[in-house]
């Protein structure tokens, strides 16, 4: 029987109001699991409603009992991590190891989250002039928004709601409707932590229901990870009307390897770099920039035998790959496979003949081109799927030289047992995330995550000290007792 879902608002389900509904797929059969509604601007504005009315005892909420919520939270998600991670694989598709990875990563964002009492401290100076004391505080925006992709529906919220709660906002979530089911049992476990009701709502929908967040004055700041063309039109439109945003968009992730990489480890690192999460990753390494021919032969030699290997399946059967998220993004993939041979690169290992892509479900097989170069559609735009292209360059420079003349700065990683090349290149490199011999240079949740150029739109990347940041203002206090009566002053105070 097909599940009909619900949005949570004001601590409980709301059936939502526009008539309309989306289906929610089972990649692994491409059945349709469950119905979504898609909310109209009635539905947002109710969610507003439910943080507003909420958000000023939350607010005023000690910061330490605040924390406390997100303690229980997290002992909660630990509870609950493996059915977490099954919602994941059963909605989009990923391996259950690689659901359970996510939710691992998101659960450490809780965990910094908790220790918000010593993030917020301010600064304090005594005795800036005579009598006279300064200090500053982080106070709380408001209501706050978080518009989330289909690819982490765990992790991403994760990124978001926790900081945001922590320092005493009310949020609202609307989750990608491809993957509504996450988010509704995160918003039971917060519930479950002692979350007051309206503090944390979900609605579900697609530009509807942004364009109402975007539209609601009451919206103070909005977080978004998705493609490039939606971030900068989130940014324009949030920041025209005077909120913050935060907006991460797409990404194409270079790795650069040099002559004397470890070839065999490279190859290792980039197939579950470039594969995993059936490169369904804002982090995904979708070029391999190799320096000089003997190095990409060696590498395609290498990554070729693998791809073809990849064990490829349900996700809950815990692969290699699962399928992607839904036909018409498998039908979009295949098409830039089918573009890469138009445009004359050398498509190694074909992944629309894979043995997978006979089954029922979402599937398409991993695909390596060789000798890509950056005139083609498919070195330049974001592929989102299990695609790798192979790009020669003869030297270090030239390498460098291709990854910054890029229009995407999110991710970049280097394959080098030379300790100077690898200091040089993460020294000049124009991308915000830089690993070195790692090929998905994802920060921990203590520092922030967010990448340069037309990868993020925005001064502030997501959790770590920026979100903290990013979901609360900054005011400064500067008192004097007077013990006695003064005349007015009418020059600038200098505190002399």
């Amino acid at each position: 029987m097909t599940r009909q879902l619900h949005h949570h608002i004001g601590g409980r389900e709301r059936p939502g109001s526009s008539g309309r509904h989306g289906d929610v797929y089972d990649p692994a059969t491409g059945h349709v699991a469950a119905h979504v509604p898609l909310a109209d601007a009635g539905d947002v504005r109710a969610a507003v409603d439910a943080a507003r009315a909420a958000f000023p005892a939350w607010a005023a909420t000690p910061p330490l009992q605040r924390a406390r919520v997100l303690f229980r939270l997290r002992a909660l998600i630990e509870r609950d991590s493996d059915a977490l991670a099954r919602t994941i694989t059963a909605e989009h598709g990923k391996t259950l190891s690689d659901a359970r990875g996510e939710v691992t990563r998101g659960l450490e964002v809780v965990e910094f989250a908790s220790g918000i009492p010593h993030l917020l401290k301010g600064e304090h100076s005594a005795e800036v002039g005579r009598g006279v004391d300064s200090w500053s505080e982080r106070a709380p925006l408001g209501v706050v928004a978080g518009v989330n992709p289909f690819n982490f529906p765990v992790m991403v919220p994760l990124w978001m709601a926790p900081v945001a709660l922590a320092c005493g906002n009310a949020f609202v979530l609307k989750p990608s409707e491809k993957v509504p089911s996450a988010a509704l049992h995160l918003a039971a476990l917060l519930g479950e932590a002692g979350l007051p009701e309206g503090v944390f709502n979900v609605v579900h929908g697609g530009r509807e229901a942004v364009d109402a967040l975007l539209e609601d004055g009451r919206v103070q700041a909005l977080s978004f990870v998705g493609s490039t063309p939606v971030a900068r039109y989130l940014y324009e439109r949030g920041s025209a009307a005077g909120k913050r945003v935060q907006a991460l968009g797409g990404a194409k992730n270079h790795a650069v390897v040099l002559p004397d990489a470890d070839l065999g480890a490279a190859a290792d690192a980039l197939l579950g770099a470039g594969y995993g999460s059936a490169g369904e990753r804002c982090m995904a390494i979708s070029v391999a920039v190799c320096v000089g021919d003997a190095t990409a032969d060696g590498l395609v030699a290498a990554l070729a035998e693998k791809v073809e290997a990849l064990r490829i399946g349900p996700g809950l059967d815990d692969p290699d790959m699962g399928p992607l998220v839904d036909a018409a993004h498998r039908e979009r993939v295949r098409g830039y496979i089918d573009l890469g041979v138009a445009e004359g690169a050398t498509l190694v290992v074909d992944g629309r003949a894979h043995a997978c892509t006979r089954r029922e479900g979402f599937f398409l097989g991993g695909s390596l081109f060789d000798r890509v170069t950056p005139e083609m559609r498919i070195y330049r735009e974001e592929i989102f799927g299990p695609v790798l292209c192979v790009v020669r360059v003869p030297d270090f420079e030239s390498a460098l030289a291709l990854v910054d003349a890029h229009e995407y700065g999110n991710g970049t990683a280097v394959f080098t047992r030379s300790g100077g090349a690898a200091r040089e290149f993460a020294r000049r490199v124009q991308v915000g995330m830089v690993g070195i011999n790692v090929p998905i240079p994802v920060p921990m949740a203590f520092h922030s995550f967010g990448g340069w150029k037309r990868s993020l739109f925005g001064p502030l990347h997501m959790h770590g000290p920026d979100g903290v940041r990013f979901y609360t203002r900054l005011k400064t206090v500067t008192a004097r007792w007077p013990e006695g009566a003064g005349g007015a002053e009418f020059v600038m105070p200098t505190m002399r």
